[in-house]
C-alpha cells in the first residue's frame, strides 16, 4: 500500500490541528507555510475532510479550521480512508491462491490497527526526543 501526498498532506493539516486544538481556528495558509507546502492543494484536501465531519470552517478575519471532535477520538486511519479510500496493499485478493490470500489479508489488518489506534493526539505529542524501537543486530 502506498498512501500518496493527497494522505501525507491531509494528515499534516490535521496533526497541526490538533497541536492548537483549544486556541482557536487555524488557517490553511499558516499549516502551509509552516511546512513549506502549497495553499492551493491543501484548500483541495480540507473539503473532504469537512465533509467527512473531522474538521469545521470559522469564517470571518480570525477565521480558519479547527477539528470537530478532540484530537484522541481522529485516529490516523480516519484521516487515510477519506482522502485515500478503503486500505488495500492489494486489489483482488479473492482471486489469489489461499496461502498468498492469507498473506494480504494479514497484511492489511497489520495496516489498519496501526492506523485505527494511532490518534492525532498520538502524533501531536510525538517528539523528536522519542525512540521507536529498532532492531538489535549482533554479530
Amino acid at each position: 500500500m502506498k498512501i500518496s501526498t493527497k494522505g501525507r498532506y491531509g494528515l499534516t493539516i490535521m496533526i497541526e490541528l490538533a497541536k492548537n486544538y483549544g486556541e482557536g481556528p487555524l488557517s490553511l495558509k499558516a499549516i502551509a507555510q509552516a511546512n513549506d507546502l502549497s495553499e492551493h492543494y491543501l484548500e483541495q484536501l480540507i473539503s473532504p475532510l469537512r465533509n467527512a465531519g473531522l474538521v469545521k470552517s470559522i469564517r470571518g478575519a480570525y477565521g480558519g479550521y479547527i477539528l470537530s471532535k478532540l484530537p484522541s477520538q481522529i485516529t490516523a486511519g480516519d484521516v487515510i480512508r477519506i482522502l485515500e479510500g478503503p486500505i488495500t496493499p492489494v486489489e483482488g485478493i479473492e482471486d489469489e491462491e489461499p496461502a498468498k490470500r492469507e498473506l494480504w489479508i494479514r497484511i492489511r489488518d497489520a495496516i489498519k490497527g496501526v492506523l485505527d489506534t494511532t490518534t492525532l493526539e498520538d502524533l501531536a505529542n510525538h517528539s523528536e526526543d522519542e525512540q521507536t524501537e529498532g532492531y538489535m543486530f549482533y554479530i
